[in-house]
């Protein structure tokens, strides 16, 4: 047993709550040389304004000095797509667009549950 499960035993698990499935996705964005600072600053200026956001994860890539990482937990995926309509994100995609040199490695996902995330009903 990993030390958490060690600690936490079976009784530190809660049980599935929700039923509406979760929308996710992880990324690759990669910066232009030496902007990747001002993209991340760019990427994090809109984050509290985006309504069915859970969880907006931004990293620098160890490995890349231009890599970023973004991890994002949605309450639906609507609620994500929505988001892209928004005049704060809008205008940070504008001011970051200049400075990506692409993307890469994009997956969608289903979280089913992690700290500060709500358990969801997985399938059986």
């Amino acid at each position: 047993m990993c030390g958490l499960m060690a600690t936490l035993g079976t009784a530190g698990w809660a049980a599935p709550m929700e039923e509406k499935p979760l929308y996710g996705t992880i990324g690759k964005m990669t910066a232009a040389t030496g902007k990747r600072t001002e993209v991340i600053s760019l990427l994090l200026q809109a984050v509290n304004a985006m309504p069915g956001c859970l969880s907006y994860v931004v990293a620098q890539d160890p490995a890349d000095e231009n890599g970023i990482w973004i991890t994002e937990v949605w309450d639906s995926k609507d609620s994500h797509d929505a988001s892209l309509s928004l005049p704060e994100v809008k205008k940070s995609i504008a001011a970051a667009r200049p400075m990506i040199a692409g993307f890469s490695n994009q997956t969608i996902t289903t979280p089913i549950g992690g700290y500060g995330i709500p358990p969801v009903k997985t399938e059986r």
